[in-house]
Protein backbone atom coordinates (compact mmCIF):
# COMPACT_ATOMS: atom_id res chain seq x y z
CA UNK A 1 0.00 0.00 0.00
CA UNK A 2 2.94 2.37 0.57
CA UNK A 3 3.98 2.01 -3.06
CA UNK A 4 1.68 4.85 -4.17
CA UNK A 5 0.98 8.14 -2.38
CA UNK A 6 -2.51 9.58 -1.96
CA UNK A 7 -1.87 12.48 -4.33
CA UNK A 8 -0.61 10.13 -7.03
CA UNK A 9 -3.61 7.84 -6.62
CA UNK A 10 -6.04 10.74 -6.82
CA UNK A 11 -4.38 11.99 -10.01
CA UNK A 12 -4.65 8.52 -11.56
CA UNK A 13 -8.32 8.35 -10.57
CA UNK A 14 -9.07 11.75 -12.15
CA UNK A 15 -7.24 10.83 -15.37
CA UNK A 16 -9.18 7.59 -15.75
CA UNK A 17 -12.50 9.17 -14.75
CA UNK A 18 -12.23 12.13 -17.14
CA UNK A 19 -11.52 9.77 -20.03
CA UNK A 20 -14.45 7.47 -19.30
CA UNK A 21 -12.33 4.54 -18.06
CA UNK A 22 -14.80 3.53 -15.36
CA UNK A 23 -13.36 0.14 -14.37
CA UNK A 24 -9.85 1.53 -13.99
CA UNK A 25 -11.09 4.46 -11.89
CA UNK A 26 -13.07 2.06 -9.64
CA UNK A 27 -9.96 -0.02 -8.99
CA UNK A 28 -7.94 3.08 -8.05
CA UNK A 29 -10.72 4.33 -5.73
CA UNK A 30 -10.97 1.01 -3.87
CA UNK A 31 -7.19 0.82 -3.56
CA UNK A 32 -7.14 4.37 -2.15
CA UNK A 33 -9.81 3.55 0.47
CA UNK A 34 -8.15 0.26 1.46
CA UNK A 35 -4.81 2.01 1.92
CA UNK A 36 -6.41 4.68 4.15
CA UNK A 37 -8.19 2.06 6.27
CA UNK A 38 -5.00 0.06 6.81
CA UNK A 39 -3.17 3.22 7.83
CA UNK A 40 -6.12 4.31 10.04
CA UNK A 41 -6.07 7.73 8.37
CA UNK A 42 -9.60 9.13 8.83
CA UNK A 43 -9.24 12.13 6.52
CA UNK A 44 -7.89 9.99 3.70
CA UNK A 45 -10.64 7.46 4.40
CA UNK A 46 -13.12 10.29 3.79
CA UNK A 47 -11.38 11.06 0.48
CA UNK A 48 -11.53 7.35 -0.37
CA UNK A 49 -15.26 7.16 0.32
CA UNK A 50 -15.78 10.18 -1.93
CA UNK A 51 -13.80 8.55 -4.75
CA UNK A 52 -15.54 5.17 -4.56
CA UNK A 53 -19.02 6.72 -4.51
CA UNK A 54 -18.66 8.19 -8.00
CA UNK A 55 -19.12 4.91 -9.86
CA UNK A 56 -21.74 3.26 -7.64
CA UNK A 57 -25.52 3.14 -7.93
CA UNK A 58 -27.57 5.63 -5.92
CA UNK A 59 -28.20 3.66 -2.66
CA UNK A 60 -24.59 2.45 -2.34
CA UNK A 61 -23.19 5.87 -3.25
CA UNK A 62 -25.33 7.46 -0.51
CA UNK A 63 -23.93 4.99 2.04
CA UNK A 64 -20.38 5.95 1.10
CA UNK A 65 -21.17 9.67 1.50
CA UNK A 66 -22.78 9.00 4.89
CA UNK A 67 -19.52 7.27 5.83
CA UNK A 68 -17.71 10.56 5.11
CA UNK A 69 -19.77 12.22 7.86
CA UNK A 70 -18.95 9.40 10.28
CA UNK A 71 -15.16 9.25 9.82
CA UNK A 72 -14.74 13.05 9.94
CA UNK A 73 -17.10 13.70 12.87
CA UNK A 74 -14.29 14.40 15.34
CA UNK A 75 -11.74 15.64 12.83
CA UNK A 76 -10.14 19.07 13.17
CA UNK A 77 -10.57 19.49 9.43
CA UNK A 78 -14.11 20.91 9.30
CA UNK A 79 -14.58 21.34 5.53
CA UNK A 80 -15.89 17.82 4.98
CA UNK A 81 -19.47 18.72 5.90
CA UNK A 82 -19.56 21.17 2.99
CA UNK A 83 -17.97 18.57 0.71
CA UNK A 84 -20.25 15.72 1.76
CA UNK A 85 -23.46 17.74 1.42
CA UNK A 86 -22.37 18.85 -2.05
CA UNK A 87 -21.71 15.21 -3.01
CA UNK A 88 -25.20 14.28 -1.77
CA UNK A 89 -26.63 17.11 -3.84
CA UNK A 90 -24.82 15.80 -6.92
CA UNK A 91 -26.25 12.32 -6.36
CA UNK A 92 -29.78 13.68 -6.06
CA UNK A 93 -29.26 15.82 -9.17
CA UNK A 94 -27.97 12.84 -11.14
CA UNK A 95 -31.09 10.91 -10.13
CA UNK A 96 -33.43 13.75 -11.18
CA UNK A 97 -34.44 14.91 -7.70
CA UNK A 98 -33.79 18.63 -8.11
CA UNK A 99 -35.49 19.69 -4.89
CA UNK A 100 -33.31 17.44 -2.71
CA UNK A 101 -30.26 18.45 -4.76
CA UNK A 102 -30.92 22.14 -4.16
CA UNK A 103 -31.53 21.61 -0.42
CA UNK A 104 -28.16 19.87 -0.06
CA UNK A 105 -26.32 22.47 -2.18
CA UNK A 106 -27.67 25.24 0.06
CA UNK A 107 -26.54 23.39 3.21
CA UNK A 108 -23.13 22.86 1.61
CA UNK A 109 -22.90 26.57 0.79
CA UNK A 110 -23.71 27.53 4.40
CA UNK A 111 -20.98 25.25 5.76
CA UNK A 112 -18.50 26.56 3.19
CA UNK A 113 -19.32 30.18 4.07
CA UNK A 114 -18.99 29.39 7.77
CA UNK A 115 -15.48 28.04 7.12
CA UNK A 116 -14.74 30.93 4.73
CA UNK A 117 -13.45 28.39 2.22
CA UNK A 118 -13.61 30.20 -1.12
CA UNK A 119 -13.13 27.09 -3.23
CA UNK A 120 -15.98 25.22 -1.55
CA UNK A 121 -18.15 28.35 -1.83
CA UNK A 122 -17.38 28.38 -5.55
CA UNK A 123 -18.36 24.71 -5.94
CA UNK A 124 -21.70 25.22 -4.18
CA UNK A 125 -22.47 28.37 -6.18
CA UNK A 126 -21.66 26.58 -9.44
CA UNK A 127 -23.92 23.65 -8.55
CA UNK A 128 -26.80 26.00 -7.79
CA UNK A 129 -26.12 27.84 -11.05
CA UNK A 130 -26.34 24.50 -12.86
CA UNK A 131 -29.83 23.94 -11.42
CA UNK A 132 -30.79 27.46 -12.56
CA UNK A 133 -29.64 26.55 -16.06
CA UNK A 134 -31.53 23.25 -15.99
CA UNK A 135 -34.84 24.99 -15.24
CA UNK A 136 -34.32 27.66 -17.89
CA UNK A 137 -32.90 30.54 -15.86
CA UNK A 138 -29.92 30.77 -18.16
CA UNK A 139 -29.21 34.49 -17.81
CA UNK A 140 -28.81 34.19 -14.03
CA UNK A 141 -26.78 30.99 -14.38
CA UNK A 142 -24.49 32.52 -17.02
CA UNK A 143 -23.51 35.36 -14.67
CA UNK A 144 -22.30 32.87 -12.06
CA UNK A 145 -20.50 30.67 -14.61
CA UNK A 146 -18.82 33.72 -16.16
CA UNK A 147 -17.68 34.97 -12.74
CA UNK A 148 -15.91 31.72 -11.89
CA UNK A 149 -14.70 31.15 -15.44
CA UNK A 150 -12.83 34.46 -15.23
CA UNK A 151 -11.51 33.73 -11.71
CA UNK A 152 -8.46 31.66 -10.76
CA UNK A 153 -10.13 29.55 -8.08
CA UNK A 154 -10.73 26.40 -10.16
CA UNK A 155 -8.50 23.60 -11.41
CA UNK A 156 -8.06 23.06 -15.16
CA UNK A 157 -10.73 20.35 -15.33
CA UNK A 158 -13.17 22.41 -13.21
CA UNK A 159 -12.47 25.45 -15.35
CA UNK A 160 -13.22 23.36 -18.44
CA UNK A 161 -16.56 22.14 -17.03
CA UNK A 162 -17.51 25.72 -16.14
CA UNK A 163 -16.75 26.74 -19.75
CA UNK A 164 -19.06 23.97 -21.02
CA UNK A 165 -21.89 25.16 -18.76
CA UNK A 166 -21.30 28.79 -19.75
CA UNK A 167 -21.47 27.95 -23.46
CA UNK A 168 -24.72 26.05 -22.95
CA UNK A 169 -26.28 29.06 -21.15
CA UNK A 170 -25.14 31.44 -23.91
CA UNK A 171 -26.69 29.25 -26.60
CA UNK A 172 -29.95 28.74 -24.68
CA UNK A 173 -30.31 32.50 -24.18
CA UNK A 174 -29.32 33.30 -27.82
CA UNK A 175 -26.08 35.06 -26.86
CA UNK A 176 -24.01 33.45 -29.60
CA UNK A 177 -21.27 36.09 -30.00
CA UNK A 178 -18.68 34.39 -27.79
CA UNK A 179 -19.75 30.79 -28.35
CA UNK A 180 -17.42 29.86 -31.22
CA UNK A 181 -14.36 31.27 -29.43
CA UNK A 182 -15.18 29.37 -26.24
CA UNK A 183 -15.83 26.13 -28.15
CA UNK A 184 -12.44 26.43 -29.90
CA UNK A 185 -10.72 27.00 -26.54
CA UNK A 186 -12.50 23.96 -25.13
CA UNK A 187 -11.58 21.69 -28.05
CA UNK A 188 -7.92 22.77 -27.78
CA UNK A 189 -7.91 21.96 -24.05
CA UNK A 190 -9.62 18.60 -24.63
CA UNK A 191 -7.15 17.61 -27.33
CA UNK A 192 -4.16 18.44 -25.13
CA UNK A 193 -5.57 16.55 -22.16
CA UNK A 194 -6.72 13.61 -24.38
CA UNK A 195 -10.19 13.91 -22.85
CA UNK A 196 -12.61 12.15 -25.23
CA UNK A 197 -15.63 12.88 -23.06
CA UNK A 198 -14.93 16.60 -23.10
CA UNK A 199 -14.29 16.58 -26.87
CA UNK A 200 -17.75 15.15 -27.48
CA UNK A 201 -19.37 17.65 -25.13
CA UNK A 202 -17.95 20.43 -27.30
CA UNK A 203 -19.10 18.66 -30.48
CA UNK A 204 -22.60 18.61 -29.02
CA UNK A 205 -22.40 22.33 -28.13
CA UNK A 206 -21.16 23.12 -31.62
CA UNK A 207 -24.18 21.30 -33.04
CA UNK A 208 -26.45 23.08 -30.56
CA UNK A 209 -25.12 26.44 -31.77
CA UNK A 210 -25.81 25.46 -35.40
CA UNK A 211 -29.32 24.36 -34.39
CA UNK A 212 -30.04 27.76 -32.83
CA UNK A 213 -28.84 29.40 -36.06
CA UNK A 214 -31.12 27.05 -38.09
CA UNK A 215 -28.10 25.51 -39.82
CA UNK A 216 -29.66 22.08 -39.55
CA UNK A 217 -27.35 20.07 -41.82
CA UNK A 218 -24.23 21.28 -39.96
CA UNK A 219 -25.96 20.61 -36.63
CA UNK A 220 -26.80 17.02 -37.58
CA UNK A 221 -23.15 16.27 -38.49
CA UNK A 222 -21.91 17.42 -35.07
CA UNK A 223 -24.74 15.73 -33.15
CA UNK A 224 -24.18 12.41 -34.95
CA UNK A 225 -20.52 12.33 -33.90
CA UNK A 226 -21.26 13.06 -30.25
CA UNK A 227 -24.19 10.60 -30.16
CA UNK A 228 -21.96 7.74 -31.31
CA UNK A 229 -19.71 8.38 -28.31
CA UNK A 230 -22.29 9.09 -25.58
CA UNK A 231 -24.52 6.16 -26.55
CA UNK A 232 -21.51 3.81 -26.47
CA UNK A 233 -20.83 4.64 -22.81
CA UNK A 234 -24.53 4.81 -21.84
CA UNK A 235 -24.24 8.43 -20.70
CA UNK A 236 -27.34 10.58 -20.11
CA UNK A 237 -25.96 13.21 -22.50
CA UNK A 238 -27.08 10.83 -25.25
CA UNK A 239 -30.68 11.84 -24.50
CA UNK A 240 -29.93 15.54 -25.02
CA UNK A 241 -28.29 14.68 -28.34
CA UNK A 242 -31.31 12.60 -29.42
CA UNK A 243 -33.58 15.54 -28.63
CA UNK A 244 -31.36 17.91 -30.62
CA UNK A 245 -31.18 15.52 -33.60
CA UNK A 246 -34.96 15.31 -33.59
CA UNK A 247 -35.26 19.13 -33.51
CA UNK A 248 -32.76 19.42 -36.37
CA UNK A 249 -34.78 17.08 -38.57
CA UNK A 250 -37.93 18.89 -37.53
CA UNK A 251 -36.29 22.07 -38.82
CA UNK A 252 -35.69 20.28 -42.15
CA UNK A 253 -39.37 19.25 -42.11
CA UNK A 254 -38.34 15.58 -42.10
CA UNK A 255 -41.05 14.31 -39.80
CA UNK A 256 -40.16 10.63 -40.11
CA UNK A 257 -36.58 11.23 -38.94
CA UNK A 258 -37.86 13.47 -36.17
CA UNK A 259 -40.22 10.72 -34.98
CA UNK A 260 -37.38 8.17 -35.17
CA UNK A 261 -35.14 10.14 -32.78
CA UNK A 262 -37.96 11.29 -30.49
CA UNK A 263 -39.22 7.71 -30.19
CA UNK A 264 -35.73 6.48 -29.29
CA UNK A 265 -35.49 9.29 -26.73
CA UNK A 266 -38.82 8.29 -25.15
CA UNK A 267 -37.59 4.69 -24.83
CA UNK A 268 -34.49 5.88 -22.94
CA UNK A 269 -36.49 8.18 -20.66
CA UNK A 270 -38.91 5.39 -19.82
CA UNK A 271 -35.97 3.17 -18.76
CA UNK A 272 -34.13 5.72 -16.61
CA UNK A 273 -37.04 7.98 -15.54
CA UNK A 274 -34.63 10.92 -15.84
CA UNK A 275 -36.39 13.92 -17.37
CA UNK A 276 -35.64 17.42 -18.67
CA UNK A 277 -38.01 20.29 -19.57
CA UNK A 278 -37.64 20.00 -23.36
CA UNK A 279 -39.36 16.60 -23.26
CA UNK A 280 -42.68 18.41 -23.40
CA UNK A 281 -41.84 19.43 -26.99
CA UNK A 282 -41.06 15.81 -27.82
CA UNK A 283 -44.43 14.47 -26.70
CA UNK A 284 -46.52 17.29 -28.20
CA UNK A 285 -44.80 16.65 -31.56
CA UNK A 286 -45.42 12.89 -31.36
CA UNK A 287 -49.05 13.40 -30.33
CA UNK A 288 -49.65 15.78 -33.27
CA UNK A 289 -47.84 13.47 -35.68
CA UNK A 290 -49.94 10.42 -34.84
CA UNK A 291 -53.10 12.51 -34.75
CA UNK A 292 -52.42 13.66 -38.32
CA UNK A 293 -51.82 10.03 -39.31
CA UNK A 294 -55.01 8.82 -37.56
CA UNK A 295 -53.02 6.42 -35.39
CA UNK A 296 -55.13 6.73 -32.24
CA UNK A 297 -53.35 3.93 -30.41
CA UNK A 298 -49.98 5.68 -30.53
CA UNK A 299 -51.60 9.05 -29.99
CA UNK A 300 -53.14 7.70 -26.79
CA UNK A 301 -49.81 6.13 -25.75
CA UNK A 302 -47.91 9.42 -26.11
CA UNK A 303 -50.64 11.35 -24.32
CA UNK A 304 -50.13 8.97 -21.39
CA UNK A 305 -46.35 9.41 -21.59
CA UNK A 306 -46.75 13.18 -21.75
CA UNK A 307 -48.96 13.23 -18.67
CA UNK A 308 -46.49 11.15 -16.64
CA UNK A 309 -43.48 13.23 -17.65
CA UNK A 310 -45.39 16.50 -17.28
CA UNK A 311 -46.47 15.55 -13.75
CA UNK A 312 -42.89 14.83 -12.74
CA UNK A 313 -41.62 18.06 -14.29
CA UNK A 314 -44.31 20.04 -12.47
CA UNK A 315 -43.27 18.45 -9.18
CA UNK A 316 -39.64 19.39 -9.87
CA UNK A 317 -40.41 22.90 -11.12
CA UNK A 318 -43.39 24.09 -9.06
CA UNK A 319 -42.68 27.73 -9.73
CA UNK A 320 -43.04 26.97 -13.46
CA UNK A 321 -46.35 25.16 -13.05
CA UNK A 322 -48.32 28.04 -14.58
CA UNK A 323 -46.35 27.70 -17.82
CA UNK A 324 -48.20 24.77 -19.29
CA UNK A 325 -47.66 23.66 -22.88
CA UNK A 326 -49.39 26.04 -25.30
CA UNK A 327 -50.91 23.34 -27.39
CA UNK A 328 -51.74 20.57 -24.92
CA UNK A 329 -52.44 21.47 -21.32
CA UNK A 330 -53.31 18.64 -18.99
CA UNK A 331 -57.13 19.06 -18.83
CA UNK A 332 -57.43 19.12 -22.63
CA UNK A 333 -55.28 16.04 -22.94
CA UNK A 334 -57.39 14.18 -20.39
CA UNK A 335 -60.56 15.04 -22.32
CA UNK A 336 -58.99 13.98 -25.61
CA UNK A 337 -57.81 10.75 -24.01
CA UNK A 338 -61.39 10.02 -22.92
CA UNK A 339 -62.70 10.69 -26.44
CA UNK A 340 -60.15 8.34 -28.01
CA UNK A 341 -61.01 5.59 -25.54
CA UNK A 342 -64.71 6.03 -26.37
CA UNK A 343 -64.00 5.87 -30.13
CA UNK A 344 -61.92 2.71 -29.75
CA UNK A 345 -64.62 1.01 -27.71
CA UNK A 346 -67.57 0.85 -30.15
CA UNK A 347 -68.92 -2.19 -28.45
CA UNK A 348 -71.61 -1.12 -25.99
CA UNK A 349 -70.41 -3.45 -23.27
CA UNK A 350 -66.87 -2.16 -23.62
CA UNK A 351 -68.12 1.42 -23.72
CA UNK A 352 -70.16 1.03 -20.54
CA UNK A 353 -67.23 -0.69 -18.83
CA UNK A 354 -64.90 2.18 -19.75
CA UNK A 355 -67.36 4.79 -18.50
CA UNK A 356 -67.84 2.83 -15.28
CA UNK A 357 -64.09 2.68 -14.70
CA UNK A 358 -63.75 6.42 -15.31
CA UNK A 359 -66.61 7.14 -12.91
CA UNK A 360 -65.04 4.92 -10.26
CA UNK A 361 -61.72 6.69 -10.72
CA UNK A 362 -63.46 10.06 -10.46
CA UNK A 363 -65.27 8.97 -7.29
CA UNK A 364 -61.99 7.69 -5.85
CA UNK A 365 -60.27 10.99 -6.61
CA UNK A 366 -63.14 12.95 -5.04
CA UNK A 367 -63.09 10.69 -1.97
CA UNK A 368 -59.32 11.04 -1.55
CA UNK A 369 -59.57 14.80 -2.05
CA UNK A 370 -62.25 15.30 0.59
CA UNK A 371 -60.55 12.84 2.93
CA UNK A 372 -57.32 14.83 2.70
CA UNK A 373 -59.25 18.07 3.29
CA UNK A 374 -61.01 16.57 6.29
CA UNK A 375 -57.72 15.33 7.74
CA UNK A 376 -56.14 18.74 7.19
CA UNK A 377 -59.10 20.39 8.94
CA UNK A 378 -58.70 18.04 11.91
CA UNK A 379 -54.99 18.76 12.10
CA UNK A 380 -55.69 22.49 12.01
CA UNK A 381 -58.23 22.21 14.84
CA UNK A 382 -55.74 20.22 16.96
CA UNK A 383 -53.05 22.83 16.20
CA UNK A 384 -55.39 25.67 17.22
CA UNK A 385 -56.27 23.87 20.47
CA UNK A 386 -52.58 23.35 21.19
CA UNK A 387 -51.87 27.06 20.64
CA UNK A 388 -54.75 28.04 22.95
CA UNK A 389 -53.64 25.61 25.68
CA UNK A 390 -50.08 26.99 25.63
CA UNK A 391 -51.35 30.59 25.71
CA UNK A 392 -53.71 29.74 28.59
CA UNK A 393 -50.87 28.13 30.53
CA UNK A 394 -48.80 31.29 30.10
CA UNK A 395 -51.66 33.55 31.19
CA UNK A 396 -52.34 31.49 34.31
CA UNK A 397 -48.73 31.68 35.43
CA UNK A 398 -48.71 33.54 38.79
CA UNK A 399 -45.55 35.53 38.11
CA UNK A 400 -46.19 35.89 34.35
CA UNK A 401 -42.51 35.34 33.57
CA UNK A 402 -41.13 33.75 30.47
CA UNK A 403 -38.45 31.17 30.98
CA UNK A 404 -36.22 30.45 28.04
CA UNK A 405 -34.25 27.24 27.98
CA UNK A 406 -30.57 28.08 27.69
CA UNK A 407 -28.90 25.69 25.38
CA UNK A 408 -25.33 24.74 26.27
CA UNK A 409 -22.75 24.38 23.56
CA UNK A 410 -23.41 20.96 22.13
CA UNK A 411 -20.23 18.92 22.15
CA UNK A 412 -19.80 16.13 19.59
CA UNK A 413 -21.49 13.04 20.99
CA UNK A 414 -20.22 9.55 20.37
CA UNK A 415 -23.12 7.53 19.05
CA UNK A 416 -23.88 4.38 20.99
CA UNK A 417 -23.89 1.04 19.20
CA UNK A 418 -27.30 -0.34 18.17
CA UNK A 419 -26.69 -3.33 20.40
CA UNK A 420 -26.44 -1.02 23.42
CA UNK A 421 -29.78 0.58 22.55
CA UNK A 422 -31.41 -2.84 22.25
CA UNK A 423 -29.88 -3.89 25.58
CA UNK A 424 -31.21 -0.70 27.24
CA UNK A 425 -34.70 -1.35 25.90
CA UNK A 426 -34.56 -4.95 27.17
CA UNK A 427 -33.51 -3.67 30.61
CA UNK A 428 -36.47 -1.27 30.64
CA UNK A 429 -38.89 -4.07 29.81
CA UNK A 430 -37.41 -6.33 32.50
CA UNK A 431 -37.58 -3.57 35.10
CA UNK A 432 -41.22 -2.76 34.30
CA UNK A 433 -41.99 -6.46 34.70
CA UNK A 434 -40.02 -6.58 37.99
CA UNK A 435 -41.94 -3.60 39.32
CA UNK A 436 -45.25 -5.20 38.41
CA UNK A 437 -44.23 -8.22 40.50
CA UNK A 438 -42.39 -6.72 43.43
CA UNK A 439 -43.00 -2.95 43.47
CA UNK A 440 -40.23 -0.31 43.62
CA UNK A 441 -36.72 -1.80 43.58
CA UNK A 442 -34.80 1.41 44.38
CA UNK A 443 -34.22 3.18 47.65
CA UNK A 444 -35.85 6.57 48.18
CA UNK A 445 -32.46 8.33 48.29
CA UNK A 446 -31.37 6.90 44.94
CA UNK A 447 -34.70 7.82 43.37
CA UNK A 448 -34.52 11.40 44.68
CA UNK A 449 -30.95 11.78 43.41
CA UNK A 450 -31.85 10.60 39.92
CA UNK A 451 -34.98 12.80 39.85
CA UNK A 452 -32.84 15.79 40.83
CA UNK A 453 -30.44 15.06 37.97
CA UNK A 454 -33.36 14.64 35.56
CA UNK A 455 -34.73 18.00 36.69
CA UNK A 456 -31.37 19.59 35.83
CA UNK A 457 -31.35 17.70 32.49
CA UNK A 458 -34.78 19.19 31.68
CA UNK A 459 -34.30 22.73 33.03
CA UNK A 460 -31.00 23.27 31.23
CA UNK A 461 -32.28 21.95 27.92
CA UNK A 462 -29.76 19.12 27.72
CA UNK A 463 -32.42 17.04 25.99
CA UNK A 464 -31.73 19.10 22.84
CA UNK A 465 -28.32 17.49 22.35
CA UNK A 466 -27.89 15.03 19.53
CA UNK A 467 -27.15 11.38 20.12
CA UNK A 468 -28.71 11.11 23.57
CA UNK A 469 -29.35 7.51 24.63
CA UNK A 470 -30.36 5.88 27.89
CA UNK A 471 -26.77 4.75 28.35
CA UNK A 472 -25.21 8.15 27.60
CA UNK A 473 -27.58 9.95 30.00
CA UNK A 474 -26.95 7.37 32.73
CA UNK A 475 -23.22 7.90 32.31
CA UNK A 476 -23.64 11.69 32.52
CA UNK A 477 -25.58 11.61 35.79
CA UNK A 478 -23.33 8.86 37.21
CA UNK A 479 -25.86 6.08 37.55
CA UNK A 480 -26.60 2.91 35.59
CA UNK A 481 -29.14 2.30 32.87
CA UNK A 482 -31.25 -0.02 35.03
CA UNK A 483 -31.78 2.57 37.80
CA UNK A 484 -32.38 5.42 35.35
CA UNK A 485 -34.85 3.38 33.31
CA UNK A 486 -36.81 2.36 36.41
CA UNK A 487 -37.09 5.94 37.70
CA UNK A 488 -38.31 7.23 34.32
CA UNK A 489 -40.81 4.39 33.98
CA UNK A 490 -42.18 4.70 37.52
CA UNK A 491 -42.03 8.47 37.99
CA UNK A 492 -42.81 9.62 34.45
CA UNK A 493 -45.02 6.71 33.41
CA UNK A 494 -43.26 6.32 30.09
CA UNK A 495 -40.16 4.73 28.57
CA UNK A 496 -36.97 6.69 27.87
CA UNK A 497 -37.64 7.29 24.15
CA UNK A 498 -41.12 8.71 24.81
CA UNK A 499 -39.76 10.78 27.71
CA UNK A 500 -37.06 12.34 25.51
CA UNK A 501 -39.44 13.01 22.60
CA UNK A 502 -42.07 14.57 24.88
CA UNK A 503 -39.50 16.99 26.32
CA UNK A 504 -38.40 18.06 22.87
CA UNK A 505 -41.91 18.44 21.44
CA UNK A 506 -43.20 20.37 24.47
CA UNK A 507 -40.18 22.65 24.15
CA UNK A 508 -40.56 23.32 20.43
CA UNK A 509 -44.34 23.82 20.72
CA UNK A 510 -43.75 26.78 23.02
CA UNK A 511 -40.69 28.07 21.16
CA UNK A 512 -42.53 28.14 17.83
CA UNK A 513 -45.35 30.15 19.40
CA UNK A 514 -42.92 32.72 20.81
CA UNK A 515 -40.08 32.81 18.29
CA UNK A 516 -40.84 34.24 14.83
CA UNK A 517 -37.30 33.51 13.68
CA UNK A 518 -37.63 29.80 14.51
CA UNK A 519 -40.92 29.66 12.59
CA UNK A 520 -39.08 30.90 9.49
CA UNK A 521 -36.70 27.92 9.55
CA UNK A 522 -37.16 24.95 7.26
CA UNK A 523 -38.32 21.79 9.05
CA UNK A 524 -34.89 20.07 8.68
CA UNK A 525 -33.28 23.03 10.47
CA UNK A 526 -35.85 22.91 13.29
CA UNK A 527 -35.30 19.15 13.62
CA UNK A 528 -31.57 19.75 13.89
CA UNK A 529 -32.15 22.40 16.59
CA UNK A 530 -34.04 19.81 18.63
CA UNK A 531 -31.34 17.17 18.37
CA UNK A 532 -33.04 14.93 15.81
CA UNK A 533 -30.90 13.30 13.13
CA UNK A 534 -33.50 13.83 10.41
CA UNK A 535 -36.76 15.66 9.75
CA UNK A 536 -38.76 12.43 9.46
CA UNK A 537 -38.01 11.47 13.07
CA UNK A 538 -38.97 14.97 14.25
CA UNK A 539 -42.25 15.03 12.28
CA UNK A 540 -43.24 11.56 13.52
CA UNK A 541 -42.53 12.50 17.16
CA UNK A 542 -44.41 15.81 16.83
CA UNK A 543 -47.48 14.15 15.32
CA UNK A 544 -47.46 11.34 17.90
CA UNK A 545 -47.30 13.82 20.80
CA UNK A 546 -49.65 16.55 19.52
CA UNK A 547 -51.88 14.84 16.95
CA UNK A 548 -51.00 17.36 14.23
CA UNK A 549 -48.03 18.09 11.95
CA UNK A 550 -45.28 20.70 12.49
CA UNK A 551 -46.02 22.52 9.23
CA UNK A 552 -49.75 22.90 9.99
CA UNK A 553 -48.96 23.98 13.56
CA UNK A 554 -46.62 26.72 12.30
CA UNK A 555 -49.17 27.83 9.71
CA UNK A 556 -51.91 28.10 12.34
CA UNK A 557 -49.63 30.19 14.57
CA UNK A 558 -49.05 32.59 11.67
CA UNK A 559 -52.79 32.71 10.97
CA UNK A 560 -53.54 33.45 14.64
CA UNK A 561 -50.99 36.26 14.71
CA UNK A 562 -52.27 37.74 11.43
CA UNK A 563 -55.86 37.79 12.69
Amino acid sequence: MKRFGYAELKKKFNDYDENGKIQESKIIAKYYLQKAKLERNNLQMAEGYILVHFNEDFPQAMKYIDSVFIVTKNAEESTYEAIAYRMKGNLYYKNDNLKAALDNYIISLKHAQKQKDQKLIAYANLNIAYINSHIGRNVEAAKMFRHYYDSKELSESEHNQTRINLINCYIESDHLDSVNVLIKEGLDYSAKSHNKYSVNQYLYLSGFSYLKQKKYEEAIKEFSKSYDYFSSIEDNNANYVLYSLGKSYEGLNDKKKTVEYFTKLDTNVEKTNITFPDLRDVYTFLIDYYKENNDTQKQLYYIDRFLKVDKKLDEQFKYLSTELPKKYDTPNLLREKENIINDLNNNKTGLYASISVLILILILFIYLYYKSKKTEKEYRKIAQDLIHSIEKKHMESSENQKHEIVREEILPQIEEEEEEMEEAEEIEEILVEMKDRSGNSLSEDVTKSILKDLNTFESKGHFLKKGITLASLAKTIKTNTAYLSEVINTQQGKNFTTYLNDLRIDYVSERLLEDKKLRSYKLPAIADELGYNNVQAFSAAFKKKTGTTPSIYIKEIENAIAS
